[in-house]
């Protein structure tokens, strides 16, 4: 649905978009999740939320449906989020996505995953040893101690 769409529907009987919203998404995805009919009877909490996710979902102009379906299926699969992980595989399989590039999203985003635990546990890890020389090539790279996009980045451990 179109945001146009839903600003009439809000200006004439916003009751009326909650089953026109799930409507929508039925017809985009095959079915509705469960987190959207969870919160069906709290509009001030659905309405907003499904115009952002559809926004984000279904409006970007530089991404096609699959890629869309293939990013959420990888961030699923690294976030752990099975409920989200097998509504986003019904949903490519619907839209034809075959199998083998499903399993290659969620490669990715395990790989993804697991390097965030490996990032995080190698820098507390090197955090409690200070004198160890590994980590000591990484902090060469920072261009300053302050620099907060090297603090994020993990070079200025010390």
């Amino acid at each position: 649905m179109e945001l146009e769409d839903i600003v009439e529907v809000l200006k004439n009987d916003p009751e009326k978009v909650i089953p026109e919203l799930l409507e929508d998404v039925r017809k985009q995805y095959g079915e509705v999740p469960y987190i959207m009919n969870f919160m069906k009877d709290l509009p001030e909490i659905f309405i907003p939320k499904t115009i952002y996710d559809n926004s984000i979902m279904r409006e970007f102009k530089n991404l096609d449906p699959e890629t869309v379906e293939l990013i959420s299926i990888g961030v699923a699969s690294a976030l752990r989020c099975g409920h989200c992980l097998k509504m986003h595989i019904r949903i490519a399989k619907r839209k034809g996505i075959p199998k083998e590039k499903i399993f290659s999203a969620i490669m990715i985003g395990a790989s993804l995953s697991n390097a965030a635990v490996l990032a995080e546990s190698t820098r507390a890890l090197a955090s409690e040893f200070p004198g160890d020389e590994k980590g000591s090539e990484e902090n060469e790279h920072c261009c300053d101690p302050d620099c907060e996009v090297c603090n994020i980045a993990g070079a200025n451990i010390k």
